[in-house]
C-alpha cells in the first residue's frame, strides 16, 4: 500500500497538506458517518495507517528513503494497530488532534504540541563531472535555528515556561454568543497553552533565532538536472521544541563546453574535415573520465552520422547500466580559401560532375525526389 497513494498525495506534500488530505478522508469514512459500511471503515483504517507514519518525521523519513517501516510491537501490516475501532469511541485520538477545533475535544488537553519545523530548499550549480561521479560541498545558509540558551523552551535559563492560567493550558477558550458556545484561540497564550513569564534574553522568548550555519553536502553520483538531494533535521527549528525541518539540494547542471546529458547518455558533436570524411580517418574522442578513445570514421561518411561508444556515458543515481557516449560527426566546410585553393577545389568539383559515377549520394536522392514532386 503506497501511503501517498491513499492520502492522495504527491512525495513532495508538506505537513500541512498530510494533515488536510488526512482530515479529508476521515470526515468522508469515518464510522460516525458511514454506519456499519465495512468499505468504508477499511478506508479509514488505511487513511489513519498512512497518516501515523506521514505524520511522524522519524516514521516518514524511513518510509520515503526505503519504501517501508520498521515498527515493533503488536500492530498490523505497516504497523498500524487495528484494536480500537469497535465503535466510534476508538477514534478519539485522531479526533482531537485533527478534529478538536470542530467537535470541541480539546477540553483538560494541552494544545502545546510539537511541531517539525519548515522545510528549505537550497539550489546547487554542478558541473557535469561533479554531478555524474559525486562530489563533496560545503555550503552557507541562513536558517531558524533552536537557541542554544534555552534550548527552544523560550523560558530563561533556569525557568520555564508555566500554564497558561486563562485557558487552563488548553490553548482555547468557550465564548457563549446566544444559543451557540464558540470555541476560539485563548487571547493570553495565543493557543500555545502556556505563557512565559521570564523570556530568554537571546531569542526573546521564540525559542528559536536566525543562524547562519555552514553545512557539509554529499552529492551521490549520477544525479541530474532537477533531482533533489535530501538533508533529514536539516531545515528550521520546530515549533515548541518539534523536530527540525529537511533541506533540500536542488540540482542544476552547469553548461558544459563538449557534452550534453540525456538521462544516462552523454552527446558530443565531433568537428571532422571534408577530406577526413570522404577518405576516412582516425579521430580522438574524449570522454567524460578523461580517457580519449579512437574511433575510426569510414570513408564517405556523411555529416550527422553517430557513432556509439558503449559504456562511456553517465550511470543513474536511481541505479540501472552505465549509459552510452554518442558521438555525431559534423563535416566542415572550409572557410577563408586562398585563390590557389579556391582554384583546385572548383576543379576538383568539375570532375566530380563530369564523373559517370554518382559521387554524391544525398544530392541524388535530393534530385530524385524533387522528379517525382513535380510529376
Amino acid at each position: 500500500m503506497d501511503y501517498y497513494e491513499v492520502l492522495g498525495l504527491q512525495r513532495s506534500a508538506s505537513d500541512a497538506e498530510i494533515k488536510k488530505a488526512f482530515k479529508k478522508k476521515a470526515m468522508k469514512y469515518h464510522p460516525d458517518r458511514t454506519g456499519n459500511d465495512k468499505s468504508a471503515e477499511k478506508k479509514f483504517k488505511e487513511a489513519k495507517e498512512a497518516y501515523d507514519v506521514l505524520s511522524n518525521p522519524q516514521k516518514k523519513s524511513m518510509y520515503d528513503q526505503y519504501g517501508t517501516t520498521d515498527f515493533s510491537g503488536g500492530a498490523g501490516p505497516g504497523g498500524f494497530n487495528t484494536s480500537g475501532f469497535g465503535g466510534s469511541s476508538g477514534f478519539g485520538d485522531v479526533f482531537e488532534d485533527i478534529f478538536g477545533d470542530i467537535f470541541g475535544n480539546n477540553q483538560g488537553r494541552s494544545s502545546t504540541q510539537k511541531y517539525k519545523g519548515a522545510d528549505l530548499e537550497y539550489e546547487m550549480k554542478l558541473t557535469l563531472e561533479e554531478a555524474s561521479f559525486g562530489t563533496e560541498k560545503t555550503i552557507n545558509i541562513r536558517v531558524k535555528d533552536t537557541c542554544n540558551i534555552c534550548q527552544g523552551s523560550g523560558a530563561k535559563k533556569g525557568s520555564k515556561p508555566v500554564s497558561c492560567s486563562t485557558c487552563n493550558g488548553v490553548g482555547q477558550v468557550r465564548a457563549q454568543q446566544g444559543f451557540f458556545t464558540i470555541q476560539q484561540t485563548c487571547p493570553t497564550c495565543s493557543g500555545k497553552g502556556s505563557v512565559i513569564s521570564n523570556p530568554c534574553s537571546k531569542c526573546y522568548g521564540n525559542g528559536v533565532m536566525n543562524t547562519d550555519k555552514e553545512i557539509s553536502v554529499s552529492i551521490p553520483a549520477g544525479v541530474d538536472n532537477g533531482d533533489r538531494v535530501r538533508l533529514a533535521g536539516k531545515g528550521e527549528a520546530g515549533i515548541n521544541q518539534g523536530p527540525s525541518g529537511d533541506l533540500f539540494i536542488r540540482i542544476n547542471l552547469l553548461k558544459h563546453s563538449i557534452f550534453k546529458r540525456d538521462g544516462s547518455n552523454l552527446y558530443c558533436e565531433v568537428p571532422i574535415s571534408y577530406a577526413e570524411a570522404a577518405l576516412g580517418a582516425e579521430i580522438e574522442i574524449p570522454t567524460l573520465s578523461s580517457n580519449s578513445v579512437i574511433i575510426d570514421i569510414p570513408a564517405g561518411t556523411q555529416t550527422g552520422k553517430y557513432f556509439r561508444l558503449k559504456g562511456k556515458g553517465v550511470k543513474s543515481v536511481r541505479g540501472g547500466g552505465i549509459g552510452d557516449l554518442m558521438c555525431s560527426v559534423i563535416i566542415e566546410t572550409p572557410v577563408n580559401l586562398s585563390d590557389e585553393q579556391k582554384n583546385l577545389l572548383s576543379k576538383f568539383d568539375d570532375r566530380l560532375k563530369a564523373s559517370k559515377k554518382r559521387h554524391s549520394p544525398k544530392s541524388q536522392s535530393w534530385l530524385d525526389g524533387l522528379k517525382k514532386f513535380f510529376k
